[in-house]
């Protein structure tokens, strides 16, 4: 099929405790660049958690636009205020500090992203966002079992397939966290050296299969 359409509220609504959110690119497999929507269901609910798009070691990666499809919202970019009203575009480069607040009740934000110069990568992050709660309350069980139906159905993204690993090493699944490992770096190579390092990943750092797939 040469298009796809859906209206806004036919994306399945998802969230993790924060903002609901809507994951656009995932709905449409989109895989040249990122796009999902946010919406503050009441006023003064945090629409985006405030983030820059500079790695650690002051990479600067991606370029954000975000678009303000129904609302109103207050932008906090850096130390300035920018109000904006349904209609309004706002760019925002990687080093500068953002976040935004809905003024008005179900206020939704488009925002779609890329890094310059760069082949536009789907890591799935959207996908596996709404276990992310369970792997921050050490629920490592019931994240398993979500993660396991989750990359079952959506097993090209290699983050899931990372993130799902390290659950199942916290949890002493063992075998099971080097399978998903593998996968997961047949994705995508760089987690190879991030596993290296990795503290979720100890219970399986001196297996042999470990050891083999990292280089260690």
């Amino acid at each position: 099929m040469a298009y796809a359409k859906a209206h806004l509220e036919e994306i399945e609504e998802g969230t993790d405790g924060r903002a609901p959110w809507r994951a656009v690119r995932h709905h449409f497999g989109i895989t040249s660049f990122g796009v999902n929507s946010w919406t503050g269901k009441n006023a003064g609910d945090r629409i985006l958690n405030e983030h820059t798009e500079t790695s650690d070691d002051g990479v600067e990666e991606d370029e954000e636009l975000y678009f303000v499809h129904s609302g109103r919202a207050t932008f906090e970019l850096d130390d300035e205020r920018v109000d904006a009203p349904a209609g309004t575009f706002v760019f925002v480069a990687p080093p500068v500090k953002r976040t935004a607040f809905a003024e008005e009740p179900g206020t939704t934000i488009v925002a779609i992203g890329g890094r310059p110069g760069q082949v536009y990568m789907p890591w799935g992050w959207d996908v596996w966002r709404p276990l992310q709660h369970l792997y921050e309350a050490k629920s490592y069980d019931e994240c398993i079992a979500r993660g396991r139906e989750l990359v079952a159905a959506n097993g090209d993204y290699p983050l899931p397939l990372y993130n799902l690993a390290c659950c199942e090493s916290l949890a002493g699944h063992k075998a099971e966290a080097i399978e998903h490992l593998r996968l997961a770096i047949e994705r995508f190579d760089g987690f190879r050296e991030y596993a290296k390092h990795d503290s979720d990943l100890e219970a399986i750092r001196d297996e042999p299969a470990f050891k083999e797939l990292v280089g260690a």
